[in-house]
């Protein structure tokens, strides 16, 4: 599968599908292009759909010293006008969604809809008192994995990070040995995300501009703070409709496929 050089470094992508509107899948941290194969391959059918891997992530080129959110979201928009594909349905998962919200802010020509999940924005929450409880309990995970990280114990780091803010408890189990390794072989980018301090805020100011439909999206068994994110950013985008995945938590294309590829499709296909 082919590779570009997008802003300086070697990016990994694919494109799958011959008809329809172009819908971009952005993943979120740890995993890769891989972590969108089924929602893809039903999708394709009736999308051109595209997916990548994250600059520092798997088969993309990783660079030495700090990145920054802001490289991943100029990535986004280089990708899609590098190959043609603008008005895209963008479609983000964690902190894919972050990205793909910003890049809304930045350039929405580039979008025929939004479509985010659960973005871990967590500075939007600091002035919400209700929200303290659970965002002390979300800084005190994500301090946790920091923490082994820095102790070198990747392993045991990525698989705390999957049982409490990822995918719940008894997930790495479940995982296939594949998608294990690719965690633990993208740990060091999440790590550097977590060093960069425009990684988990964002200006919501000029999404109120944002005139495209949106489809902002959580799970009902996932960590309480990524609703509160949610019904946040619901407040200032326009055209946005809300969807609760039942039974799911943070990552629904994975554990809930079938739902999500409805949802998202559906959706699509009628804006």
């Amino acid at each position: 599968m082919p590779t570009e050089k997008i802003n300086g470094l070697t990016i990994y992508y694919e494109l799958t599908g011959t008809k329809g509107d172009a819908l971009v899948l952005v993943h979120g941290s740890w995993g890769d292009h891989y972590n969108w194969q089924l929602a893809a391959d039903e999708l394709s059918k009736s999308f051109r759909v595209l997916t990548y891997d994250r600059r520092g992530h798997s088969q993309s080129e990783r660079l030495p010293g700090q990145g920054s959110v802001n490289e991943d979201i100029e990535d986004l928009i280089a990708l899609i006008e590098y190959l043609g594909i603008a008005p895209a349905h963008i479609a983000g998962n964690s902190f894919g969604a972050a990205i793909a919200l910003k890049a809304a802010a930045r350039q929405p020509d580039i979008f025929k809809t939004l479509i985010i999940h659960e973005p871990p924005l967590f500075d939007l929450l600091k002035d919400n008192e209700d929200a303290q409880k659970a965002l002390h309990m979300g800084n005190s995970r994500v301090d946790a994995v920091l923490s082994l990280m820095k102790k070198n114990e990747m392993i045991t780091a990525t698989k705390l990070f999957m049982e409490t803010l990822g995918m719940g408890p008894g997930s790495w189990e479940k995982l296939t040995d594949k998608m294990r390794e690719t965690f633990i072989y993208n740990a060091p980018t999440w790590y550097d995300e977590m060093q960069d301090e425009q990684s988990l805020r964002i200006n919501l100011a000029p999404l109120s501009a944002f005139k495209k439909p949106a489809l902002l999206s959580n799970g009902d068994k996932s960590p309480p703070f990524f609703p509160l994110v949610i019904e946040k950013i619901n407040t200032v985008l326009p055209h946005a409709k809300r969807v609760v995945f039942e039974g799911a938590g943070h990552v629904p294309h994975l554990t809930h496929a079938e739902k999500y590829i409805e949802v998202v499709r559906n959706f699509c296909l009628s804006n």
